[in-house]
Parts: structure tokens; C-alpha cells; sequence
């Protein structure tokens, strides 16, 4: 995390860091939050080129954050115009930090989940099925293939809807549901980032 190029990083014990959003309506606001374990915020070329990729789609989408962290991806999304965010995040602190990002911007189409991203996959019933979905999990955990797997259950994605995923370059990709249609792949120092999109 310290080696990240988006994050303004501090030596001093408990305090905060910070990514600023590089698009949309929020364009230059700074989302700031506690580091905890396995947060690693998306870096704004990494971000910057996946919203170019989605650029056609982000209007009025329907997106889901999952392992949401800093909430880097899914508050840029709604920066950039997509009509509203689940944002999934397991641990307390991160999630009190969203939200409390969400009221400085008043982000109020930005729902805040503090759950394991796991279990509320395969509990969840959304009213409305997903558009654009961002798979950024902790590069050390073990948690794409289950990820994969649960994203299957009828009602969750939209028909032709988007697949964020990003991985350690050199972590092995986990079994791709067939269904999945690899549009876009690129690799940034240590990450690799794809883009599907369910057919």
C-alpha cells in the first residue's frame, strides 16, 4: 500500500490517508481514510484507463463495489454519473469511513453494506440486478474463485452487465464463469486488471 502511486501515505501511527476521485461531478475531492488490513486503493491510471473503458456504460448504471475499501471505485462511478453504488465492505472502521465520505459528498444513491463480501452474495436479494460490478479483493486472500462462483446466482447481474477484476500480475485467475466474455486486460507494475462482460 505504501508503494502506491495514488495514495498519500503517513509514518505516523493512526493517522489517515487519502485518494482523490480524478473524474465526474467530485472530480478532485479527497476521500480520506484509516488503513486497515488488505485496503489498497484502485491507482489513478489504473482508474483512470478502467472508467475510459467504461465510459459507454457508466450512465445510469447500477454498480456494486465489493471489497470496497477507500471506496475508490464505486464513488468514482457515482462521481462519473452512474445512478447509484452498493458498496460491500467487511471491516468496521473502512465502512464508517465511507459513509462518513458519502455525507461529506452527499452521495445519497451510495449504499454502505458492512458485511463479508461472501456471505452477502449469497444472501442478497437486489431489487435491481447489477450493471458494472468491481472485484478488488485483498491480493493475499483467497477470495476470486468464491467470488466468481456466487456472482452466478440468478438476479444478481444484468444481462450484457460489466466485470471489474483485479489481481496480483502474478496471482493465477481463477475459473472464469463461461459466461464471462474478457473484453479488455492490462497490467500495471504488480496488477493485472480485466474487464468482462456477461453474455
Amino acid at each position: 500500500m505504501k508503494n502506491h502511486p495514488s495514495i498519500a501515505t503517513n509514518a505516523v501511527r493512526g493517522t489517515r490517508s487519502q485518494v482523490r476521485i480524478i473524474g465526474g461531478q467530485w472530480r478532485g475531492r479527497k476521500l480520506h481514510f484509516n488503513e486497515v488490513a488488505g485496503l489498497r486503493p484502485t491507482g489513478d491510471r489504473i482508474r483512470e484507463t478502467l472508467f475510459n473503458w467504461l465510459t459507454p456504460s457508466i450512465a445510469g448504471a447500477n454498480c456494486l463495489d465489493l471489497f470496497a475499501g477507500s471506496g475508490a471505485l464505486g464513488i468514482e462511478a457515482l462521481s462519473r454519473g452512474a445512478a447509484r453504488a452498493t458498496l460491500v465492505e467487511k471491516h468496521r472502521q473502512a465502512a464508517d469511513n465511507l459513509r462518513r465520505n458519502c455525507l461529506l459528498l452527499k452521495a445519497d444513491t451510495a449504499e454502505i453494506v458492512q458485511a463479508d463480501t461472501l456471505d452477502w452474495l449469497a444472501n442478497t436479494s437486489p431489487v435491481y440486478p447489477f450493471d458494472i460490478v468491481f472485484i478488488d479483493p485483498p491480493f493475499s486472500a483467497d477470495l476470486l474463485q468464491p467470488c466468481c462462483a456466487l456472482l452466478q446466482k440468478p438476479g444478481l447481474l444484468a444481462t450484457n452487465g460489466l466485470i471489474y477484476l483485479e489481481t496480483n500480475r502474478h496471482q493465477p485467475l481463477p475459473g472464469i464463469p463461461p459466461t464471462w466474455e474478457l473484453l479488455r486486460e492490462k497490467t500495471a507494475g504488480q496488477v493485472s486488471y480485466r474487464l468482462y462482460r456477461v453474455s
